[in-house]
């Protein structure tokens, strides 16, 4: 029997989601502990005694927590291989984290929360100036990200299932209609998207499913 992995997050992040999806397609049972991130509460000493980088998600398993979604991301492969997330070759890996971490790296960090509001209230730049900043980075990453699905023809998802890429892309593309941001030239892109929420794991994962929702 798995040891309790227990998963510090907030409904609607990102990263959280991220690592919901991937529990879910991994099948492994889970406890979720709800952070509010409107209210700080991952800044407060309770919680940076577990994460001293003081962001979401957390996830607590093996006696100790882990922070990072993407080190969670793979750890949980590693962890348990059942059901990989990655796929054995060494070149569809490569394709596989490309695409992922172009979303993790180009799009997260601009585009968080603290940045968002440090933009608006530190800054004091209005909401429309703030959604011009975030449409276009998600049209500079998005873009690259369709080609290069379009240079390999893809389907219903980048491989054969869907696994680590899809637990990175369908969060952002959560993100992207909050923020009315035009997917329309994206086909690709929506398509597996569509694909992925037609899948019980990722029904279990949406934010709207979480016990602190709304």
């Amino acid at each position: 029997m798995a040891a309790l992995l227990r998963l510090h997050g907030y409904w609607r992040s990102s990263t959280s989601y991220r690592v919901r999806i991937a529990l879910a397609l991994k099948h492994l049972d889970h406890e979720i502990v709800p952070v509010n991130l409107l209210a700080a509460e991952q800044r407060g000493e309770a919680f940076r005694a577990l994460n001293p980088f003081a962001n979401l998600p957390v996830l607590e398993a093996d006696g100790a927590t882990r922070a990072q979604s993407m080190a969670i991301l793979e750890w949980l492969d590693e962890r348990y291989p059942e059901r990989p997330l990655l796929p054995a070759d060494i070149e569809a890996r490569f394709v596989v984290r490309e695409l992922a971490m172009a979303i993790a790296t180009e799009l997260h960090a601009p585009l968080n929360l603290p940045v968002l509001q440090y933009l608006k209230h530190d800054l004091g730049h209005t909401q429309a100036e703030v959604d011009l900043w975030y449409w276009r980075w998600l049209g500079k990453t998005l873009g690259g990200v369709e080609a290069r699905l379009a240079e390999r023809g893809s389907g219903d998802f980048l491989l054969d299932a869907p696994g680590y890429f899809e637990c990175v892309l369908v969060p952002q593309l959560y993100n992207a209609r909050r923020f009315a941001f035009d997917l329309s030239d994206y086909p690709r892109i929506t398509r597996i998207e569509a694909a992925c929420l037609e899948l019980p794991e990722f029904l279990a994962a949406h934010p709207d499913h979480q016990p602190d929702a709304g």
